[in-house]
Formats: structure tokens, C-alpha cells, sequence
């Protein structure tokens, strides 16, 4: 397996054995489900010490118990070792040799071999039979500037997944039915979702690419704000509106029913004003390599 340059209708273009990103996704599997990501661990440990309700208080000492013992022994964080979602961009001067689609399934089902990951894919959404390598893998593709190719795998686990939503808002309902959308949401949620969650809004586009933009926002460091004033205030108000619910790590009450809230958004129609949240548990899983 190697990288290289050569041309490609006369254009130098770097280029990328599909065996590596195999490789990549492989590793990356096994690191997002034995270690959470530092901001993730210290997000976590700044809403304890605010904490001021006794019983959330044990319940995050618990919550931070656990994802140190799983990075100590390299075990899961979570039971749920979650369905694999993948994003990767590639560079625009960037030539994957081999299929992506098949090195992305291949990573997958070689990294939850390898850790003894638990396998949670069904091949067919109805008669239920399990795939028995948890692929397919869900997988997203962006271009880039540049000559290289970032792999994340962000296991989502189906706890929190179902609690996701999607509304096609209309124009006039404007931030304020943002708002009531989103926390009508995580309201329903309740405890289901493992809170302190993370929550990831997508507002724009159509129906299909509000969701993926719920989804991409989960992988924003927390503690980040949107690049643009306007956004990133709307963030804070949410999680301030969320925290003010009283749901509480694990349901137990308390100030930290979430860690961020995370919008990403793009331009939609003249009529339309659709919006997802996609809802994360306290375990926002993910891990990036960079080929």
C-alpha cells in the first residue's frame, strides 16, 4: 500500500491506494470506540464541576469513571458500539486507486473484527438479519481543496439515533419555530438519549441534506462557536433553553442535559424552511485520519 504522485488528464494528482484508506477507517473505528475525544472528556468534566444537584453530580463521576477505564483497558465506552458513519473528504487534487465504497465497508468490518466490536447491522431494515461485520457503513463524501484525503469514523449508536427528528418548517416560522422544534425534541427525548447529549441541528437545503447537516455538526470540537455571530448566539441560547429543562445526566435532573448544541446550515428554498436535530449521547464518538 503506498501513496504516489502521477497524471490524470494531464493534471499531477496525488494518489491513494484504497488499501490505506482501509487501513484508516480500520484504525479509526477502534479509536472512536476506545477513546473519546479530549474536548468530548474535558466538556464533560467542566459540567461536573458546575454541577450543583447531588445525584447528576454522582451520575457524571460515574459517566467519567467509565470512559477512563475504556481507554485504560481498550475496551468500548459504550455496549452500543454503533452503526459506523464515515465521512471522508477527498482533496481535489487527490486520486482514490480502488473503490472507496468497498475500502470504507472493508475498514469497517476488518475494525470491529480486530477490537471485538459489537455488531449491530441488519441487511435488511424489515426481516432483520444481521450482517455479522456491522457494514454496510453509512458513508458521506465531500471534496476539498488539496492533495490529501481525511477519514472520520463517528459511530452512532441507535439510543440517542432515534430520538432524532426532522421538521420542514415553513418560512414564516422563522427562529423562534427553530427553537421551539428543538426543544420539543430533546424534551421528548428525555432520558432515552444518555444525556448529557450533544446536540447537532442542521436548518436549510431539502429534507435530505437538513439531516446530513444535523449529523456533520456532531463532528464540530465542543466548545467551538458557528462562524457566524448570528448562528453561534442562537446556539447558546438553545443550550441555555435545553439545560433549563431539568432532564439531567442520565435523567437524574440537575443543570447539564447537554454539553453543545451545534448548527451547520446552507440555502433552501423561497418556501421551505426544513430543520433536523440529530441528538448525540454523552459518548460523542468519533476519530479522524488524515492520509
Amino acid at each position: 500500500m503506498k501513496t504516489g504522485y502521477g497524471p490524470c488528464l494531464g493534471v499531477k494528482v496525488r494518489v491513494v491506494e484504497s488499501g490505506l484508506i482501509a487501513e484508516a477507517v480500520k484504525n479509526a473505528c477502534i479509536e472512536a470506540n476506545w477513546n473519546l475525544p479530549s474536548d468530548v472528556r474535558d466538556c464533560i468534566r467542566a459540567a461536573r464541576e458546575r454541577e450543583p444537584w447531588p445525584a447528576a453530580r454522582e451520575m457524571l463521576d460515574r459517566i467519567i469513571e467509565n470512559f477512563s477505564l475504556a481507554s485504560q483497558r481498550r475496551s468500548p465506552v459504550c455496549q452500543d458500539t454503533g452503526m459506523a458513519c464515515v465521512f471522508v473528504e477527498i482533496g481535489d487534487e487527490a486520486y482514490v486507486e480502488g473503490s472507496l465504497e468497498d475500502a470504507v465497508n472493508e475498514g469497517v468490518r476488518r475494525g470491529y473484527a480486530e477490537a471485538c466490536l459489537r455488531k449491530s447491522v441488519v441487511a435488511d431494515p424489515l426481516d432483520r438479519k444481521n450482517t455479522g461485520d456491522n457494514t454496510p457503513a453509512m458513508l458521506y463524501v465531500e471534496f476539498v481543496p488539496g492533495d490529501r484525503i481525511a477519514v472520520t469514523a463517528a459511530p452512532k449508536g441507535f439510543g440517542s439515533e432515534n430520538k432524532s427528528r426532522l421538521k420542514m418548517l415553513r418560512p414564516s416560522d422563522g427562529a423562534g419555530g427553530v427553537i421551539e422544534f428543538v426543544l420539543d425534541t430533546v424534551e421528548r427525548a428525555g432520558a432515552d438519549p444518555c444525556p448529557p447529549v450533544v446536540v447537532g441541528v442542521g436548518i436549510g437545503g431539502t429534507f435530505d441534506k437538513a439531516a446530513f447537516l444535523a449529523k456533520k455538526a456532531l463532528l464540530r470540537p465542543l466548545g467551538s462557536r458557528h462562524r457566524q455571530e448570528y448562528y453561534a448566539g442562537l446556539e447558546a441560547a438553545l443550550l441555555e433553553k435545553i439545560n433549563a429543562l431539568g432532564i439531567g445526566p442520565q435523567g437524574f435532573g440537575g443543570a447539564a442535559t447537554a454539553l453543545a448544541v451545534m448548527i451547520e446550515t446552507l440555502p433552501t428554498h423561497i418556501a421551505g424552511l426544513p430543520c433536523a436535530v440529530n441528538i448525540n449521547c454523552h459518548a460523542a464518538r468519533h476519530a479522524r485520519v488524515v492520509l
